[in-house]
């Protein structure tokens, strides 16, 4: 990057990122979270419980959807790496132009009436319908996620602001997580959408659901302008080459980067750990526990840990490094597994899960983010260019794969083991509960075991060592 006159080196400078920014930012991850969290916990439920459809459709559904979504994250994140907004801004605008396409796709997501009518017509016309609105959700997905993903490396190039903006994100995405998850059942009773034990079905399923993702809707667009309208570009790129930049030559200079390749195996494993928790606890409170209001607890217990390890997690770092505190927290999330392994009934051991759990995603996630801003820094330093929303966004292909092939995982092996929504809980095979319960315990310790793995071999701190090292000076913060 260029330098400004006077400035201290990188190890050195003091964070410039105020408290109001870092709210900024703490917002859009409260809003984008709880369509996330909701959607992650009761969109395959909303389609096999409210709408009536077989588990292996819900299933093609979801993974075509997750395909999607996986391409057009570059797509998208490379056409925003070679265009500018007339600001001259490169990802901040985002949050304002898309949020609101993505708030409506959001509700046509949950329009469950329309759904079951065009099931009593025709069954293809149903999943073809789900289909269409899956994919256009995620396109507005993707182009908000674009300023929630890489904005962190463009708001300040130091390591310490960063790291305190992905804590704010974090706690942000925890208070979303807690309204998308904890908030969900109750919102879904007022909307009249569960039945007298408190389960979603076909008949009071689809109202609550188009009620409560319109409120969710309204505080996913709000929380994208806040941040719109409270947040700040200041890094630029070091020379004056604006000149496109080929999509080959990106994937060549993300793959030259072992931290880009250790980090995304780690985020990988992040997203399939947090689709095995999100997609199967709800099954796991109705067909294990009998009920699916019991699923808010473990939220509860969840969002809570996460919350204490966003508190802990700076001092953390700062004492044990980067690397390290990548690896503890895939040691909480293999420790977890091992009271809910040997009775996968108690409640009790299901809280531990869930903690564990907590702090593990909460680590993960503000290490690999903050990771993004430094691999950008590496890949200029070495370059001379910046792409910051290619490395977010190719990142998330990979982990986009990845979980349309844990989705189907899912699918098939409950679908293999004989579950039928239109059973209920006590007329299902004696096969569905075990399988479920591998989901949410043998199947994410293994995941973190090879999470651990990733963590040990990433080079984040050698690499981005040598930027500073070699770096006499960054730009002025105000430039």
């Amino acid at each position: 990057m260029a330098t400004g006159t006077g400035a201290a080196p990188l190890t050195e400078r003091k964070p410039i990122v105020k408290l109001p920014e870092k709210i900024g930012f703490g917002l859009i991850s409260t809003a984008t979270n709880i369509v996330y969290q909701f959607k992650g916990v009761y969109y395959l439920i909303f389609l096999t419980d409210a709408v009536g459809m077989d588990m292996r459709w819900a299933g093609i559904i979801l993974t075509i959807g997750t395909i999607w979504d996986a391409v057009n994250d570059p797509l998208l994140g490379y056409w925003a790496v070679n265009r500018r907004f007339k600001s001259g801004e490169a990802l901040r605008p985002f949050a304002k132009y898309a949020s609101p396409g993505f708030g409506l796709s959001f509700i046509f997501l949950f329009t469950g009436g329309i759904l079951v009518k065009a099931a009593e017509v025709n069954s293809a016309l149903q999943i073809a319908l789900a289909l269409v609105i899956y994919i256009i959700f995620e396109v507005f997905n993707t182009l908000t996620a674009i300023p929630y993903n890489s904005m962190s490396g463009l708001a300040s190039d130091i390591d310490a602001d960063r790291r305190s903006i992905n804590v704010f994100r974090n706690l942000g995405g925890g208070l979303g997580a807690a309204i998308g998850s904890t908030a969900a059942m109750p919102l879904m009773k007022l909307f009249r959408g569960l039945d007298a034990q408190g389960n979603i079905t076909r008949e009071t399923g689809p109202r609550g659901f188009f009620g409560v993702s319109c409120l969710l809707a309204v505080i996913l667009v709000g929380g994208c302008l806040f941040h719109y309208f409270t947040t700040k570009e200041r890094v630029k790129e070091a020379g004056e080459d604006s000149s496109h930049i080929p999509f080959l030559t990106i994937a060549k200079l993300l793959l030259q980067c072992k931290s880009w390749v250790w980090n995304t195996l780690y985020c990988i494993c992040y997203g399939i750990n947090n689709l095995l928790l999100m997609t199967c606890l709800s099954y796991y409170a109705k067909y294990v526990l009998g009920s699916n209001e019991k699923v808010t607890p473990f939220m509860v217990a969840f969002i809570v840990a996460g919350l204490a390890g966003s508190a802990t997690l700076s001092m953390i770092d700062k004492r044990i490094g980067r690397r390290n505190t990548m690896m503890l927290a895939c040691l909480f999330g293999i420790a977890g597994k091992i009271w809910s392994i040997l009775d996968g009934t108690s409640e009790p051991a299901m809280f531990v899960n869930a903690v564990c759990v907590g702090i593990q995603t909460t680590y993960a996630f503000i290490l690999f983010n903050t990771n993004r801003g430094s691999i950008v820094d590496i890949i200029e330093h070495r370059f001379g260019r910046r792409i910051d929303a290619m490395v977010a966004s190719s990142d998330n292909l990979a982990n986009k794969l990845a979980l349309a092939a844990a989705t189907q995982f899912i699918t098939l092996s409950l679908a293999h083991a004989g579950f039928d929504s239109t059973l209920g809980f006590n007329g299902q095979p004696a096969t569905v509960a075990p399988t479920i319960l591998f989901m949410i315990t043998w199947a994410p310790l293994i995941v973190s075991a090879v999470m651990l793995v990733a963590a040990f071999f990433i080079p984040i701190e050698k690499e981005y060592g040598e930027v500073a090292a070699e770096r006499g000076a960054v730009p002025n913060a105000d430039r």
